[in-house]
């Protein structure tokens, strides 16, 4: 229904800033709420960010508070993370995924919550 492609990714040095994308395809994003996880080999997929379908209401982990930037355009079908101050331990493979929204606040930080995913962009901070 809904398929996703990440963008974005790439290397960095440490303190270097990268905006991944996310455009999606088949459907678009309204009535969807976004999120961005990351995993790394042997670790758990974790939850870094999401935003409701409104875009009114924006969540964090703590790691990336008031580093990383959660935005979406839903006229062009794409969301975005913006990440500044990089680190090494932000290193990951990061995903992008959707589920259809329970009103246009919600948001959703558990990738059990998530049905639609992408197939993940590569980012490494270099120290």
């Amino acid at each position: 229904q809904v398929q996703l492609k990440e963008s974005g990714g790439g290397l960095v040095q440490a303190g270097g800033s990268l905006r991944l994308s996310c455009a999606a395809s088949g459907r678009t994003f309204g009535g969807y709420a976004m999120g961005w996880f990351r995993q790394v080999p042997g670790k758990e997929r974790d939850f870094v960010a999401a935003i409701s379908w409104g875009a009114s209401n924006t969540g964090y982990a703590d790691s990336v508070k008031g580093r990383f930037t959660i935005s979406r355009d839903n006229a062009e079908n794409t969301v975005y993370l913006q990440m500044n101050s990089l680190k090494p331990e932000d290193t990951a493979l990061y995903f992008c995924a959707a589920r259809s929204a329970f009103g246009i606040s919600a948001y959703y930080t558990a990738a059990l919550q998530y049905n639609y995913w992408g197939q993940g962009t590569q980012v490494t901070v270099s120290s």
